[in-house]
């Protein structure tokens, strides 16, 4: 891994993130600008801590995929993710997200990763939640070098630098506060004064379809 020289340049590092497309099913974008220490980062890991409240999930079988082809890479903790739990039965979920150097940047940094909202209980007024994703935290990682003290501090995580198991190697975050920053994610709920609509609705539509079964199976079935 390349050594940083990162005396006060971590004082222009940024991060943003961005919740892309609608509904439940959303891109998380995050971007991460290290300043100057960013011209010297190619030989070491770059990447987002982030932690999801339970209004959202990032489904494993899904990331399984992605990573298989290549297309993002992130550790989950835990790894064991009920994708069917409403809100109100889920926890926090942390995440590790490994970023990729910015094309059009070459002290950027950057990585998306598909996020769903979860089912939350119907509401009294309003017909959509307020998810609050807060900012996350940038960690870098580099190998058999130390970085500057005035800019990072040894940090913490439960994950290898590169993905891999292979090491020494040591993460470290950056001693600056960023600018602080959340991405609010809108869920559509449901009203409660329509829960005995939607209860009579449901059970009208599970007797006929049960009705319309029945009676297929009763002409066209074949009885000994």
């Amino acid at each position: 891994c390349a050594v940083l020289d990162v005396q006060a340049a971590c004082q222009d590092a940024t991060v943003t993130q961005e919740l892309l497309k609608e509904g439940f099913h959303r891109d998380l974008l995050v971007r991460v600008e290290l300043g100057a220490v960013g011209e010297h980062a190619g030989g070491c890991t770059v990447a987002a801590r982030t932690r999801l409240p339970p209004g959202i999930y990032v489904d494993p079988y899904e990331l399984a995929s992605l990573q298989q082809h290549n297309l993002t890479k992130a550790v989950l903790i835990p790894d064991v993710i009920d994708v069917e739990a409403p809100e109100y039965l889920a926890t926090n979920l942390l995440v590790l997200l490994y970023m990729e150097p910015d094309p059009g940047c070459s002290r950027c940094f950057r990585a998306a990763l598909p996020v769903h909202g979860r089912y939350h209980r119907p509401a009294e007024e309003s017909e959509e939640a307020l998810v609050v994703l807060k900012s996350p935290e940038v960690l870098v990682c580099c190998c058999d070098n130390r970085l500057s003290a005035e800019c990072w501090k040894p940090a913490e995580v439960e994950a290898p630098c590169s993905g891999k198991n292979v090491g020494p190697c040591q993460w470290y975050s950056i001693t600056r506060k960023l600018a602080y920053e959340e991405s609010i994610l809108q869920v559509p709920v449901g009203l409660r004064q329509h829960s005995s609509l939607v209860c009579v609705v449901t059970l009208l539509a599970t007797v006929l379809c049960s009705s319309l079964i029945l009676a297929a199976v009763c002409k066209y079935g074949h009885f000994s």
